[in-house]
Order: structure tokens, then C-alpha cells, then sequence
């Protein structure tokens, strides 16, 4: 009895612990969602006070400045495309250097582990010049393409580890048997490999959403025209250099992310599910 009840009541102030852990991080949610219903005069004030009337007109108005249907459909272009081919490419390559455990796929996987490393930071301005040629040559500048080529180049590395650690639990005898049956390695990899893949698969889909649709620092250096603006970059222009619409701003934060917290809702189920079986050798 009295370990039942030390350990009810350890339970006890562990979800205590554990809610108010919680309500510290929805702090945040709470400073964006009621400042973006409040006056720019009131915001200034007092921000972490509860709005006395909700300006709900901040919506309306941040929707036109932004031009928000059109900075969606960017976004959603660019992450949706991005994420296919990420995951399409990066599966395919980690398999291969699963299944055909050659010295030259260990030294490539080494090289996309290495590349994980590497800051984004550092290639920075080479990355910026090398576009540059390239999309000049091809005539893509400016443009959502080239864009998607770069989320390629930098979401590969992460991805193909993932998926690497993922295709080792995949039990070898299952591809044999399909080859005895007389597929040939597309039709193991699409039929079979694949399919059992679907808990990675929306794990990275996720992990590269999250990603893709909150950079800002990647859009800024690869796109400069208002018709290719994503959301991050449409949201940017209420902060000048001698002004800042809080309200606005703030109103269009919400819009952005709102699409981006419902679709991790709806999917967070399945990170640990491809977390867990990636780890599980079969």
C-alpha cells in the first residue's frame, strides 16, 4: 500500500510538472494570438495584457498587405514539390547503400553524415554566386525551381540518414522472396520497400515541412520578386528599418502558421512510430 500510494503521488506532481512545462511553452502561442487582436497603440502599452476589443480587422488588412493567397501558394508549391522529391530521392539512395554495401556507398554516406555538419551559414555567399550562374544559365532566377533545387541539395544529407537507419530494420528475406517471384530490383524497391517505408516516409515529410515552410534565410538569398514571395518573406515587409506594424505582423504570423500547426497535428503521430522502428533492427 504505501508503494502504491509514493507512487501515485509521485505521479502526481510529475504530470504537475509536466503541465506547467507545458503552459511555459504555449507562452509564446498566447503573446502572438492576443497581440495579433490588439491596436498598435495597445500592444505598446501593455502586450501581455488581455485585448479589452478585439481588432479583428488586423486579419482583413495583413491578408492584402501580403497578398496572402499568393505567398501561399509559393509556400505550398515550394514545400510540397521539395518534400516529394526529397523523399522520392533520399529513399532510393539509402537503400541502395543499404542493400549493395560497397566501399564507395560507406565513403558516400560518410560524406552525406559529414554534410549534415556543415552551417548554413558558411556557404552562404558561395551558395548565393553559384546560383547566380546557375540560374541564369538555365533562365530559372528568380523563380520557385531554383529554390526547390537548393531545399534539395540541403535536405538530402538529413534525409538519407534517416532513411538509411530506417531500411536496416527491414527484414532482407522479404526482398528475396519478391526476387524469386520474378521482380527486378524497381519493382522490390516500389512494391515492397517502399510501402513498408511509410512511417519514415511521414516522418521526414514532416520534419521537412516544418523546415521548408518556416525558412526565411534560404527564400531571401534565392527569390527577390513580389510574385514569387513566400510566406516568411511576405511577413517580413511589416518590419522596416524605422517602423514596425506589431499588429499587422503579428496577424500575419498567425495566418502562416496556422496551416503548418494543423498539418503537425494531424501527422505527429507518426514521428515516433518511424522514430521507433528505424531503431529496431529486424
Amino acid at each position: 500500500m504505501e508503494i502504491t500510494k509514493k507512487y501515485r503521488a509521485g505521479t502526481l506532481v510529475t504530470e504537475i510538472i509536466v503541465a506547467l512545462v507545458g503552459l511555459i511553452f504555449l507562452v509564446p502561442f498566447y503573446f502572438l494570438f492576443v497581440n495579433s487582436v490588439k491596436s498598435f497603440g495597445d500592444i505598446l502599452t501593455n502586450s501581455a495584457s488581455f485585448p479589452v476589443s478585439f481588432e479583428w480587422s488586423n486579419y482583413s488588412k495583413a491578408w492584402e498587405a501580403t497578398k496572402f493567397p499568393a505567398a501561399f501558394w509559393n509556400s505550398l508549391i515550394i514545400t510540397v514539390v521539395s518534400n516529394l522529391l526529397l523523399a522520392l530521392m533520399s529513399a532510393m539512395a539509402a537503400y541502395r547503400m543499404v542493400r549493395h554495401n560497397t566501399r564507395f556507398n560507406a565513403v558516400l554516406f560518410t560524406m552525406f553524415v559529414a554534410a549534415m555538419v556543415i552551417p548554413f551559414q558558411s556557404v552562404m555567399i558561395p551558395l548565393v554566386k553559384v546560383m547566380k550562374v546557375v540560374t541564369d544559365t538555365l533562365g530559372i532566377t528568380d523563380s520557385r525551381i531554383a529554390l526547390i533545387i537548393c531545399y534539395l541539395g540541403f535536405g538530402i544529407p538529413m534525409t538519407v540518414f534517416l532513411f538509411h537507419g530506417f531500411i536496416k530494420s527491414i527484414p532482407l528475406e522479404i526482398e528475396e522472396a519478391a526476387t524469386v517471384d520474378g521482380s527486378n530490383s524497381y519493382g522490390v524497391f516500389f512494391r515492397i520497400v517502399l510501402p513498408l517505408m511509410k512511417p519514415m516516409i511521414v516522418t521526414v515529410i514532416i520534419l521537412n515541412t516544418l523546415w521548408i515552410w518556416n525558412d526565411y534565410l534560404l527564400p531571401s538569398l534565392i527569390l527577390q520578386g513580389a510574385d514569387t514571395r513566400t510566406i516568411p518573406l511576405a511577413t517580413s515587409a511589416f518590419f522596416g528599418q524605422y517602423t514596425k506594424q506589431w499588429d499587422l505582423a503579428l496577424a500575419a504570423l498567425v495566418l502562416g502558421i496556422l496551416p503548418v500547426i494543423i498539418f503537425f497535428l494531424s501527422m505527429q503521430k507518426y514521428i515516433i512510430e518511424g522514430i521507433t522502428q528505424g531503431a529496431v533492427k529486424g
